[in-house]
């Protein structure tokens, strides 16, 4: 996806704004969109949301942003999400232990 998502915007000629500044302040607006869909609603609402054809398509789109936003960034930034993800909770499982285990939370 993110090959894709780079030749979509090399084609574009994009590449001159998808600067990493640039790009965290996209992934920030569009996951601001996201945040609107919710943001009156109740806990109840929002736990339903998806139940609503039209409110469901406009959370999908905006969740789609959010990835292409980030996607994007970490091409630019050179970083590998996925790598960056299963480092991140390897740290959290040792920061969070599960409880029952023994092991002190500092």
């Amino acid at each position: 996806m993110q090959q894709r998502l780079a030749r979509f915007a090399e084609a574009r000629d994009w590449g001159q704004y998808h600067t990493p500044k640039n790009l965290a302040a996209a992934l920030s607006v569009e996951a601001a969109e996201l945040v609107e869909i919710f943001q009156w609603l109740t806990p109840e609402q929002s736990a339903r949301v998806m139940t609503d054809p039209e409110a469901a398509s406009r959370v999908e789109d905006e969740v789609a942003d959010v990835l292409a936003y980030l996607l994007q960034f970490c091409h630019v930034v050179g970083v590998d999400p996925l790598a960056a993800l299963e480092a991140k909770i390897e740290r959290n499982e040792t920061r969070f232990p599960k409880p029952g285990t023994g092991h002190s939370m500092e």
